[in-house]
């Protein structure tokens, strides 16, 4: 080859790799650009509620008390986050609540000021002057310059008062003062218990030295009661959605390995020289693995009803395909003089597979069983929220009512710490069982 040819290759090669570095980049922007226009980013900025945002935020680590006047009945009501459940008694509505026959006085703080007085509401804002709201046939709205604000949101049916210290709605049916504080408001004991409205000191002094507030019971045990039975934060359902999660991650896994190695054998080559079976196996191995746990949990769901179980049989339908798949590919490696030696014993076949495959498979098994185990502990939420159980109906829930969203951060750490746990007792049982550590 000449001089000349070569540097003419080597020149043509030069170019084409300087093609393939432009063209490579350029491809990838115009699929950005695509995905871009195809998804509508820009509406989706647009229409991106970043004070609906905040709110969430605020939600997620603070809680409400809602101050409500029924404008029919002409009476008051005060509660956490507005749940029948935490209503407190007339003896013990908050001191910066105040009444005086028809009157009320609700101070929210840094020189906020709500009155209810019968069908008129008066908010007065420091730095603005008071906003009045009369209630009749419709919602009258009055303010000090005549203008409407950007903080409220007013209709002849409803008008809505939000600043930095509350917020205020009024309707012809109620009218509603809520006041944030920050903490998750009794999460550990309801306002019928024992313990409510006492300090952590104060609790700590009646559990150690106070006298029995119930006769023949102590303080600890009737605290670790009032605890559990929180009809607010329902601490011991909570735990036992935790518990149905991780039985439904647990039997649906390990349920689809005991299924799925028998049916190994028959697609594996070195195992099954019929080519047809292996081929009908194979197929039955792609159909349910290519199918996912959630069309699957639908489907189970109206054959045979709600529950956790139903959830299990998903997983399990699942994770019998993909088992299926990789324990056959793990038998195809497996060395055949452990096999021929045990088979020089007069062992049958049920023998040789006992005693010369498995041992030489089972580190594969587990340690993709345990993986899985770990992967559909965080499947089973998402499964239980379809199929009514587990964590992740309560999750669910919580997230529909949306004003429980101190509930949705508390549910969604519990996921955290249990998938965190469930990685930390897998990884202990791998080094148990395969390295022996």
């Amino acid at each position: 080859m000449s001089a000349a040819t070569l540097e003419a290759r080597t020149v043509a090669l030069m170019d084409r790799k300087r093609r393939v570095a432009l063209a490579v980049p350029a491809m990838i922007l115009a699929y950005l650009i695509y995905a871009a226009i195809s998804f509508d980013l820009a509406g989706l900025a647009q229409r991106a509620r970043l004070d609906n945002a905040a709110v969430l935020l605020a939600d997620a680590v603070s809680h409400k008390v809602h101050v409500t006047r029924d404008n029919r009945r002409e009476a008051l009501s005060v509660s956490v986050e507005g749940s029948a459940r935490a209503t407190y008694p007339a003896k013990r509505i908050p001191d910066w609540i105040a009444t005086d026959g028809g009157r009320t006085t609700i101070a929210l703080g840094r020189g906020h000021v709500v009155t209810y007085d019968g069908p008129v509401t008066t908010y007065d804002i420091p730095g603005y002057g008071p906003v009045t709201l009369t209630v009749g046939d419709e919602v009258t709205l009055t303010t000090p310059d005549g203008i409407t604000p950007d903080f409220i949101n007013a209709g002849p049916a409803r008008v809505t008062i939000t600043t930095d210290a509350g917020r205020v709605t009024a309707t012809r049916a109620r009218t509603e003062t809520l006041r944030y504080f920050w903490g998750w408001e009794l999460f550990f004991f309801d306002l019928s218990s024992p313990f409510s409205g006492l300090s952590p000191a104060q609790v700590l002094t009646t559990i150690v030295a106070g006298p029995p507030l119930v006769e023949g019971r102590s303080n600890l045990s009737l605290a670790l009661s009032e605890f559990w039975t929180n009809d607010i934060w329902q601490h011991g359902a909570v735990a036992w959605a935790i518990f149905e999660t991780v039985l439904m991650a647990f039997l649906g896994t390990f349920g689809a390995a005991f299924v799925a190695l028998p049916l190994a054998f028959l697609a594996a080559q070195n195992f099954t020289p019929s080519r047809w079976l292996r081929f009908a196996v194979r197929r039955v191995f792609d159909f349910v693995r290519g199918v996912d746990a959630l069309i699957f949990t639908i489907i189970l769901s109206r054959a045979f009803g709600p529950g956790p179980l139903t959830g299990a049989l998903a997983i399990l339908l699942t994770d019998t395909g993909s088992f299926g798949k990789l324990f056959s590919e793990a038998l195809e490696n497996v060395d055949k003089k452990p096999i021929e030696g045990v088979q020089s014993t007069g062992a049958n076949a049920i023998q040789r597979y006992r005693f010369g495959v498995i041992p030489q498979v089972m580190p594969v098994l587990i340690s993709q069983v345990l993986y899985f185990l770990e992967s559909n502990t965080r499947s089973a939420t998402i499964i239980g929220a379809i199929t009514g159980g587990g964590i992740g109906l309560m999750l669910t829930q919580a997230i529909q009512t949306t004003q429980d969203w101190e509930k949705v951060t508390y549910y969604i750490l519990l996921i955290v710490v249990m998938v965190i746990a469930m990685d930390n007792l897998s990884g202990w049982l791998r080094r148990k069982l395969i390295r022996g550590d």
